[in-house]
């Protein structure tokens, strides 16, 4: 690392002591866990089946440092909470982050990196979207019974003249619209839009693509498409159908819905008259939209509290009781949006500012890996430990943004990490179960 000339800090004195500090220490960094990140890596093999594909057309002579090197470098970064290329103007020097990346030399710098993002070209894109459906796949010890793909999309705000940023009526400002797919905690897809789409654009065959490629690993997986209001089409029903799909997507009420439900909704009313409390009533009713092919069965959610009626609709071909259909089925797909918030806030997958439309996608991309090394340590190394259920941020808090001392040789490199460190026991057993 390099070492300034500083000058000394002053601090208040303990114990009539003078207390002072300098950054002159040497080879000491904050980053300690970000060797579970690479374990992590490499127990998926995440990055290397991304690098096995990757075509390098640059002359070979006057490049220091190899794509999968880079990659590397920028998605551990992000995990590890450093969202600009500027960071790595000084962090490229950490030894504990070349350790990581399998270099004992300085990292790429911020214009290297910067070209690297903006080399991205869409057989990359691709490779690295698939690369996180394959590691989904490879999770499982056996087939699955059930997928439930919840799509949802968000906003990212754009602050620049960015190729394809549109200002958007509903969130009120310009931005992109990106489209996320997840089952359970897995990412499968991260896919950036201009905001001048309607929101269910690219979704179909997003989700055609899934279910061509889980059926090729598990014939017999039962699929369901999950979604909010926005994704509501029927053309995308119809496929669904044809294709033995199940769906459970919201609908927006309107006239005909309100007026087929509206014995359950004055149920609902008279029982919160009679009662005082708020009170849900479940029903179903059939619908056909003036586009639609055939009626299709709707359940109706008639709610009712001292603020007034707020009743609720879901489409869908699942069989079964209403109020578990909408309870315990549709209701969970708040979980991705949880998801959703650990990219945009805890991994800068918002972090959009380059010119043009491929290096966008690409950082949304890095984001989406960052993602996939992070909960393959919930799902593998902290299973069953208070940190199972934690937000990517926290976990980057508690394990891996802690300080070591680093003596590096021709032998080995060696971190010693601080006595007082109060997750110990949960960071060795973190570490063996990465490893074995």
């Amino acid at each position: 690392m390099t070492i300034c000339t500083t000058r000394a800090i002053e601090f208040s004195r303990c114990k009539g002591r003078k207390v002072e500090g300098k950054f002159n220490g040497g080879d000491i960094t904050s980053d300690g866990g970000v060797l579970l990140l690479r374990e992590a890596d490499r127990k998926l093999g995440l990055t290397e089946r991304i690098i096995n594909r990757l075509v390098d057309s640059r002359r070979k002579k006057s490049c220091r440092h190899s794509l999968g090197d880079m990659l590397r470098q920028r998605v551990y970064a992000i995990a590890q909470g450093y969202e600009d290329l500027n960071d790595h103007d000084t962090l490229r020097n950490d030894a504990v982050f070349q350790s990581a990346v399998n270099r004992d030399a300085a990292l790429a710098s911020p214009s290297t990196l910067c070209r690297f993002e903006n080399r991205a070209d869409q057989s990359m894109l691709w490779n690295m979207s698939t690369a996180l459906v394959e590691v989904f796949i490879e999770s499982f010890d056996r087939a699955p019974e059930e997928l439930i793909l919840d799509f949802d999309s968000t906003d990212d705000a754009v602050h620049g003249e960015q190729v394809g940023r549109f200002f958007h009526g509903y969130y009120d400002h310009y931005c992109f619209l990106p489209l996320y797919v997840f089952c359970g905690n897995h990412l499968l897809a991260a896919y950036l839009r201009p905001s001048n789409i309607d929101n269910a654009k690219n979704a179909w065959a997003i989700l055609a693509l899934l279910v061509k490629r889980f059926r090729q690993v598990w014939p017999q997986v039962r699929i369901i498409f999950r979604g909010d209001s926005g994704f509501c089409r029927h053309r995308m029903f119809d496929w669904c159908e044809k294709n033995g799909v199940f769906y459970l997507v919201g609908i927006a009420q309107n006239s005909r819905l309100l007026e087929q439900s509206h014995s359950l909704i004055c149920g609902a009313e008279r029982l919160c008259q009679a009662t005082g409390e708020k009170q849900r009533i479940f029903g179903k009713v059939a619908y056909a939209a003036e586009t639609w092919n055939r009626k299709r069965r709707v359940i109706v959610k008639a709610e009712h509290s001292a603020r007034g009626p707020n009743p609720r609709f879901v489409v869908t071909n699942l069989s079964g009781d209403p109020k578990t259909i909408y309870d315990q089925v549709y209701c969970a797909r708040g979980e991705a949006e949880n998801r959703i918030k650990e990219q945009q806030l805890c991994l800068f997958a918002d972090r959009t500012s380059c010119m043009n439309w491929l290096p966008n996608q690409f950082r949304v991309l890095l984001s989406a890996l960052a993602y996939a090394l992070v909960e393959s340590m919930r799902r593998i190394a902290l299973r069953g430990s208070e940190l199972a259920r934690a937000r990517c941020d926290t976990i980057r808090l508690k394990l891996l943004k802690i300080g070591a001392v680093i003596i590096r040789n021709t032998r080995r490199v060696k971190l010693l990490y601080s006595s007082a460190y109060p997750y110990q026991g949960l960071f060795i057993e973190a570490a063996y179960r990465l490893r074995c």
